[in-house]
């Protein structure tokens, strides 16, 4: 699709192995020798080696160097691919070459995907450190919040590149979002390099070139629990965390098979609803459930818990999405890649995308019970603060960590639409939840058959309330009769956003 850019390419010996190393943009300095993995640099003419780059791990994405797409009616390939890793996961970074000569990067951004581009910073920053997570600032006349300051490092390279970081050699980076974009700041070279993005769909780029399956051989995917010993099989490569299907440990992926894998007992597994590895179309999308965990919610002065679920699902181009179930109903959510705006004086509502939204619950979130296979290192006992905001059935839900604020969006969906779409008519009246839209009164009905409908409400929610046999430990229901929760709109998301 794309064609040649117009600068001159320029191939020579790798200095390693004598293999040819090619650069296609003016604008590159590194490459990495796709026969020996040497890392070399470009002097003019002249290539030097540097040292050896660890190999990159095949992830779930499905793209490869030298695919090739459209951006705003802008032809550029790929050739090149950085991997980073933080606490909570690692990410990857895709330098694209547009026909113009200009280099863009596609970039991982919780579980989705942005487009960004370097762009020119108006004034000095403050050391990385000044940067506290939910703050908000001013960048370039522009107010942003800071969703995340991490540590990162270079983990692995591939193709050509016209920056390459230190291998293994960590550095801050800070994210900062504003209500459709986002800002990455790299504290790995100084000046710091400021990133602005914003989110695309693999499909909307029109790609050609792509990988066709984005799950690995099994039989290079499989080891033996380390708490058990029974088989393990791993589908997502890219995966941080996964659960043994014979004793329910969930073993730490983090340092990759062969590495040195850690296991966490759980006791009262929690069965999902929806079986893990089972497929189904939600919104026009094909989605398969990959991962399942369930939470536990306080609110503040509140000594009773509540509990929900969130199902893990993916698709191979839209990247990740959570179907979340809770007492009032099912919604299919993502995080945001731009931050909504909050009320700064009560927080009591927040704005994105021109919607308001109005606060409905904040409370302490824990993770209890988790199965399957998660993009993020899931770890039980995980917690973060929650504000959930409604406008209707829109949602918008707010978590955040000590090092990250994660925003998600999305909408509140029938159970009869989730038994279908995954093919569970047979658990129909399992999936069954409230499904009630917002209350507004008809403009012919009368205050008295209004009052009626209240009263004959109250009566039936005595009479349906739950026995105190309800443990929320394990089922999504509330220890207190008089709260009613939603639980979490999304999911904790910690699998390392664009940077």
């Amino acid at each position: 699709m794309a064609t040649d850019a117009p600068q001159r390419r320029y191939t020579a010996a790798c200095p390693g192995c004598g293999a040819p190393v090619e650069f296609r943009s003016a604008q590159s300095t590194h490459a990495v020798c796709g026969f020996c993995q040497s890392t070399v640099v470009r002097q003019g003419d002249v290539l030097s080696r540097l040292g050896k780059m660890a190999e990159v791990f095949d992830d779930h994405s499905p793209l490869q160097l030298f695919a090739s797409g459209k951006l705003q009616q802008r032809n550029f390939t790929l050739i090149g691919r950085l991997q980073y890793k933080t606490t909570e996961g690692t990410w990857a970074e895709w330098a694209a070459l547009f026909d113009d000569g200009q280099t863009g990067w596609l970039a991982e951004d919780n579980g989705a995907y942005v487009f960004a581009f370097p762009t020119d910073n108006q004034r000095a920053l403050p050391p990385a450190e000044r940067f506290v997570v939910g703050a908000t600032t001013a960048i370039n006349g522009k107010s942003f919040t800071v969703a995340s300051n991490q540590k990162a490092m270079l983990i692995s390279a591939q193709g050509e590149l016209p920056k390459l970081p230190a291998l293994g050699k960590s550095f801050a980076v800070v994210e900062l979002r504003g209500e459709g974009d986002v800002l990455s700041v790299d504290y790995g070279s100084e000046p710091p390099v400021v990133s602005r993005g914003t989110a695309v769909l693999l499909d909307d780029l029109q790609l050609t070139g792509l990988k066709d399956e984005s799950v690995k051989d099994e039989k290079g995917r499989q080891f033996n629990c380390p708490h058990c010993g029974a088989p393990v099989t791993v589908a997502l490569s890219t995966s941080k965390s996964i659960t043994c299907g014979s004793c329910n440990s969930v073993i730490d992926l983090s340092s990759g098979i062969g590495g040195e894998l850690k296991s966490a007992t759980q006791d009262e597994p929690v069965q999902p609803l929806i079986p893990l590895g089972t497929q189904g179309q939600l919104q026009g999308v094909k989605w398969q459930v990959v991962g399942f965990q369930h939470r536990m919610g306080l609110a503040p002065g509140d000594d009773e818990q509540f509990g929900w679920s969130e199902y893990l699902l993916y698709n191979q181009k839209r990247g990740f999405s959570f179907l979340v179930d809770s007492e009032e109903g099912w919604s299919l959510v993502r995080p945001t890649t731009g931050a909504p705006k909050m009320a700064s004086s009560s927080a009591q509502s927040a704005s994105y995308m021109g919607t308001e939204y109005q606060l409905k619950y904040s409370y302490d979130a824990e993770t209890n019970y988790v199965c399957g296979e998660f993009y993020w290192q899931v770890q039980r006992g995980q917690k973060t603060f929650n504000r959930d905001f409604a406008n209707g059935k829109r949602m918008l839900s707010l978590e955040q960590s000590e090092s990250e604020l994660v925003w998600s969006s999305g909408d509140q969906i029938a159970s009869d639409l989730v038994a279908k779409a995954f093919g569970l008519e047979d658990k129909k009246d399992l999936l069954k939840r409230g499904d009630v839209a917002p209350f507004s009164a008809a403009p012919s009905m009368s205050i008295g058959t209004i009052i009626v409908i209240l009263v004959v409400l109250l009566i039936l929610s005595v009479l349906m309330s739950r026995c105190s046999s309800c443990n929320p430990q394990i089922e999504n229901c509330s220890s207190s009769g008089s709260r009613s929760t939603g639980g979490s709109y999304g999911g904790y998301s910690g699998g390392g956003g664009h940077k």
